[in-house]
């Protein structure tokens, strides 16, 4: 191949000779099944061989490390290498023989030289762990290299001197000869010459030795820095994992006392603790625990609550609002207009009575790892999965999910000031994350053609309809329409990548909201989710990124940020911040809290500039009011724990209804199967469901082959339509540009009218 010529070339031109210290240069190692061989470049030097995916990595990520003082080298054909050592094997393949065969040629002489170098290591080696051996040998393997080029040096002196005392006596005869006066003076001065060489390379040898004596005196000196950083090190892991252990004991005793349980909000140091508890949740005791470091880019800008004396005409407002955790303190922001806080009669209508219960999640164990470690690198939605990692929703019920604060638009609906809408549209927008923090298990992917709806009209003004719209990729689309004066739509695409120690979870696509009344079209997309510890460890979930929220109306905007988690960092776990801002870009709303409690706003009433800040930029500084709450999370059921960590609302999705459409997810075999506890049948149901779609997925490839078929021998050959969906229909988005899914009408209709002819048999 041309890729393997080239690979081939840069590793001759690269590589030194095979004798050398270091030997580097291109090779192909094989990755896995659906990859194969990759090119990668190889450093050999020290005894390690050294893989990297492009030469610019070697200045910080080294890809895997192989020690070839323990490793086994094997060649199987012309241009194959096999490394094992351990339970480590590379599979290598060279460009050509005569490239392989200088490659084990340096492999075989690294090996030899690094059992040389383990073997003549002091005895006090033996208790230090394998990096502190590998640290010492490199140590030692540069002192034997000094001690070597010093030995040539010595060898060097030695011939210098020999030949140097044959010259002196060449010379001495020849000023024996009878030579004239002038040819003496010259041999004189040759002799004299010869003596200054002797002497200078005698000094020269000798403060080589001098050389040596101080690397060797410093090299302990460092190896001692080495080994109590090292011992530090390991206190400090020490320390954290036994408070891990210590937090997991309080986390498992606050949710076994019936007594914090049921302690009423007035008591603050009981709350205090909870919400701590609760905010930590998400932490392990396991080792492996993979934590983001803390984010270098620091907020732009510093808030500063503005004094009393500032406030005093503002002294009357109830300020516990900023605190409370009841939803009814959602109406207590003093600093939103009147409109905003508007209670309409129709909120106070008494609602349906609908469950509150499910059956317990059953207690099954199986290793995720197991199934998960074939995966590395491939789409989630085509890993075969059992029900055992899913809870009993559909994407598109998980979808429907963040309606669950739906209260915060039917209020923004009512805002006349169309920045403080803002502020609740992104309350809102927050708000959809808040039931994931426990959520860790993984929902089931719809079927081309299942639909979910969610009738809410008569208790809470609205009505819901998703529909799976595409397969591969996956892709639900989403309408909300609400008598209470907005409608809201999206499409979204998943896009997922299994990284072996973690999950990321991409949605893709726009959400939009416009609201009836002022025609203010919002729009915004969602940021990555992470599931952390699928190997070994207790799963927990973060998100990180930013939101962008535009008012195309108005061009206003809001720039959300999450802060992803640090184990080490001093900020609030979960963090979210925001600044809303006018079109012309001047700050009038400071946003803050977190994704999974609260969210609050500060009115600015003062900006400036301040200092710089670590990286050197300055920094604005804004004087605000004090914060005001715009959202809080709702508690949990009682006996959540045990229902998967189902919120109020999601304890309801699944909940059956008379009169759904036959694509239902509330009909979903397998779902519902799974929800009662019986996994075993739901996972037959689910791989009958699955064959079924590829069997209809195979007969549509078909037909539309024949249609093909059929074109080409007959210019007036029908033409072959592909599976559209029953209720959106594509649509070019004016404001994103985007082609996407959007509602067609007529599901409402048809259920009421109890038509479902036009649905196909799914299930």
């Amino acid at each position: 191949m041309s890729e393997q010529g080239k690979g081939s070339a840069s590793a001759s031109a690269a590589a030194p000779a095979p004798g050398s210290d270091t030997y580097k240069g291109w090779l192909f190692k094989w990755t896995n099944y659906l990859k194969g061989y990759q090119r990668r470049w190889f450093v050999l030097s020290n005894g390690l061989l050294s893989y990297y995916r492009t030469q610019a990595e070697m200045a910080h990520t080294c890809r895997g490390t192989i020690n070839l003082a323990t490793a086994h080298i094997d060649t199987e054909d012309a241009c194959n290498i096999v490394l094992s050592s351990g339970g480590r094997t590379y599979h290598l393949k060279a460009s050509t023989e005569v490239e392989r065969q200088r490659w084990v040629t340096a492999l075989e002489l690294a090996k030899a030289k690094a059992i040389r170098m383990m073997n003549d290591q002091s005895d006090d080696s033996g208790d230090e762990e394998p990096a502190s051996q590998s640290d010492r040998s490199e140590i030692q393997g540069t002192l034997k290299i000094l001690v070597s080029k010093l030995d040539d040096l010595s060898t060097c002196n030695d011939l210098i001197a020999k030949h140097g005392a044959a010259l002196q006596r060449s010379l001495s005869e020849l000023e024996g000869l009878k030579v004239p006066v002038e040819g003496g003076e010259k041999i004189k001065a040759v002799n004299e010459r010869a003596t200054l060489f002797r002497i200078t390379s005698n000094a020269m040898i000798n403060a080589c030795r001098d050389f040596l004596d101080l690397a060797e005196t410093h090299s302990r000196r460092w190896q001692r820095a080495l080994q109590y950083e090292r011992e530090q090190r390991t206190h400090l892991e020490e320390t954290i994992e036994q408070l891990a252990k210590q937090h997991n004991s309080l986390e498992r005793a606050w949710r076994e006392a019936p007594t914090l349980v049921s302690s009423p909000p007035s008591a603050p140091t009981t709350n205090k603790g909870s919400e701590r508890l609760k905010k930590e949740e998400a932490s392990d005791e396991d080792e492996d625990t993979e934590y983001f470091d803390a984010m270098e880019d620091s907020p732009a800008f510093i808030t500063v609550t503005a004094s009393e004396s500032t406030q005093h005409r503002r002294s009357h407002s109830n300020l516990s609002g900023a605190s409370g955790g009841q939803p009814s303190d959602w109406n207590q922001d003093d600093h939103m207009s009147p409109s905003c806080n508007d209670v309409s009669g129709r909120e106070l209508q008494p609602r349906r009575q609908r469950r509150t219960h499910i059956p317990d999640k059953p207690n099954y164990s199986l290793n995720l790892w197991s199934i998960m470690k074939n995966c590395i690198g491939k789409e989630l939605s085509k890993i075969p999965m059992p029900v055992n990692f899913n809870e009993p929703l559909s994407m598109l019920q998980r979808l429907t999910e963040d309606l669950e604060y739906h209260e915060l638009l039917d209020k923004a609906a009512r805002c006349d000031s169309s920045l403080e809408q803002m502020c609740l549209v992104a309350a809102f927008s927050v708000s959809s994350y808040s039931t994931t923090v426990h959520r860790t298990a993984k929902p089931f992917n719809p079927l081309l053609g299942e639909t979910y709806e969610l009738d809410r009209r008569e208790e809470f003004g609205y009505r819901s309809l998703c529909e799976q719209v595409s397969h591969h990729p996956p892709a639900a689309s989403h309408h909300v329409i609400s008598q209470r004066g907005w409608t809201l739509w999206q499409e979204i695409t998943i896009a997922s990548k299994f990284r072996g120690k973690y999950l990321s979870i991409m949605p893709l696509g726009a959400i939009h909201l416009q609201f009836h009344s002022s025609g203010n079209h919002y729009v915004w997309r969602k940021v990555t989710s992470t599931v952390h510890n699928i190997i070994v460890g207790k799963l927990w979930i973060d998100q990180s990124g930013d939101i962008e929220i535009v008012n195309h109306r108005t061009k206003e905007t809001c720039q959300l940020k999450f802060s992803p988690y640090s184990y080490f960092s001093r900020d609030v776990p979960r963090k979210v911040t925001g600044v809303v801002a006018d079109s012309g870009g001047q700050a009038h709303y400071i946003l803050s809290g977190t994704w999974d409690d609260k969210m609050e706003s500060a009115k600015i009433i003062q900006s400036s500039r301040g200092g710089s800040g670590s990286e050197g930029k300055q920094k604005t500084v804004y004087q605000t009011l004090s914060p005001k709450l715009l959202w809080k999370k709702y508690p949990l059921p009682e006996n959540a724990e045990n229902m998967y960590y189902f919120s109020a609302l999601a304890l309801t999705l699944n909940e059956s209804e008379e009169g759904v459409g036959p694509t239902d997810s509330r009909l979903r075999p397998d779902q519902r199967l799974m929800e009662d506890g019986r996994w075993d049948e739901a996972n037959s149901e689910k791989q009958r469901l699955e064959e079924k779609q590829r069997a209809v997925r195979r007969r549509r490839e078909a037909e539309a082959s024949e249609a093909l078929d059929d074109e080409c021998d007959n210019d007036s050959g029908r033409e072959f339509e592909g599976y559209q969906p029953l209720w959106f229909h594509q649509r070019r988005d004016s404001i994103t540009g985007e082609t996407n899914f959007v509602y067609k009408g007529g599901y409402w209709e048809s259920k009421e009218r109890q038509d479902w002819s036009v649905c196909p048999d799914i299930f």
